[in-house]
């Protein structure tokens, strides 16, 4: 029985329908799939609101710090020495933070400390020691094997000509053995 009572017969309006062109190919979905593709979409737009794409695909992808190596070191702009992890990659510096376990700024750093990685990167950063003579208008660049041995001479020239090697404290001479015309932090 076809719902009507006709067995078998079709009446015109069911054979017009069989003929329909958005019937031929196409096939009838019910209200359980209709439901289940409501439900599939619904879920979809809900994951939509909650995955961001864009960082999916990359945290898929290679880290940003795969492959690095970390070395302890401190900010150089003043006194105050604050810690600095420094990430190195084939040997060319990649990141600089603030060192948390270190005592002076648990990695914290002030503006200069920050920019410690930009200044390192310059293009315009200095990697050669240079020397401008007494008197000259210009700085001219000399080995590293030359800058040291400069400093080392100055440096004792200065010890040997300020030297204290001892202080008198009431009656007695006592040895202190030090130089007062160099201060080191």
């Amino acid at each position: 029985m076809d719902g009507t009572g006709n067995q078998g017969i079709k009446t015109e309006v069911q054979s017009q329908m069989d003929r329909h062109p958005a019937k031929n190919g196409l096939r009838r979905i019910d209200r359980r799939e209709w439901m289940r593709a409501a439900v599939n979409g619904s879920i979809g737009l809900a994951l939509d609101g909650l995955l961001d794409l864009p960082t999916v695909r990359a945290s898929s992808q290679k880290l940003k710090l795969s492959n690095v190596r970390e070395f302890t070191t401190s900010c150089n702009f003043c006194s105050c020495g604050c810690g600095m992890i420094a990430s190195v990659r084939e040997g060319k510096l990649v990141a600089m933070e603030g060192d948390y376990d270190h005592i002076v700024n648990r990695g914290s750093l002030c503006v200069k400390g920050i920019s410690m990685f930009a200044t390192h990167a310059s293009p315009n950063r200095f990697t050669r020691p240079r020397y401008r003579a007494p008197g000259s208008d210009h700085w001219e660049g000399i080995s590293w094997e030359s800058a040291v041995e400069r400093i080392a001479q100055k440096i004792r020239k200065t010890r040997d000509t300020t030297w204290v090697a001892t202080e008198k404290l009431g009656d007695a001479e006592v040895p202190v053995n030090r130089t007062d015309a160099i201060a080191f932090s």
